[in-house]
């Protein structure tokens, strides 16, 4: 495959995982989609951290549309120079988003290990740090927490999806960081277009 062509697929997977992961960390604000309980004292420091948003979110759309680029014939710059220089910007681009992805990664994980803030007992606070993830395995335990009700399944599912999304970035970017020095060294290996075959 290209170098180019393996560029747009990489990109055009990058960006949809970041949209949701944006739409994860936003539901993870709202859980069971009432704002209800949308302040500090209700919501886990993980939720707040915003990983999903900021980064398996922004810094990976940016890697995901320097990918497309990188992979495109676009204006900036022409022939062999300009595909090699939107080729070093996409390294760069990656790199950064393997850091936001493995940032999304280590602030889900977290999220899922300690648990959600939750109402249990007349009290606000984490009930399952102390269980180190494996009140996971145990559901009899999610309906202890009166408020806000299904808290723990909603954490649970929206980490999970962010957890999930950030292995992939983190897979993908790696890839491009690859893909994208080889373009940088060896060029594109597509045909300019008027060229005979």
């Amino acid at each position: 495959m290209c170098t180019g062509k393996c560029s747009r697929f990489v990109g055009l997977s990058l960006i949809p995982l970041s949209l949701v992961c944006m739409v994860a960390n936003a539901l993870l604000l709202v859980p069971q989609g009432k704002t209800n309980w949308t302040n500090v004292s209700n919501l886990s420091l993980q939720v707040w951290l915003m990983a999903g948003f900021v980064g398996g979110g922004l810094m990976v759309l940016c890697p995901g549309i320097a990918a497309v680029r990188a992979g495109g014939k676009g204006c900036c710059g022409v022939g062999c120079c300009g595909n090699r220089c939107r080729m070093l910007r996409s390294i760069f681009s990656s790199a950064f988003g393997v850091l936001g992805a493995i940032y999304c990664l280590s602030v889900s994980g977290a999220g899922l290990r300690i648990g959600p803030i939750c109402l249990m007992n007349g009290q606000w606070e984490y009930h399952f740090k102390d269980t180190e993830g494996s009140y996971l395995l145990n559901h009899t335990l999610w309906d202890l927490c009166v408020e806000p009700p299904g808290v723990v399944s909603w954490n649970v599912t929206l980490f999970s999806l962010l957890v999930a999304a950030s292995c992939l970035e983190v897979v993908l970017c790696g890839i491009q960081l690859v893909n994208a020095t080889l373009g940088v060294f060896c060029g594109d290996c597509r045909k300019k277009e008027g060229t005979p075959q």
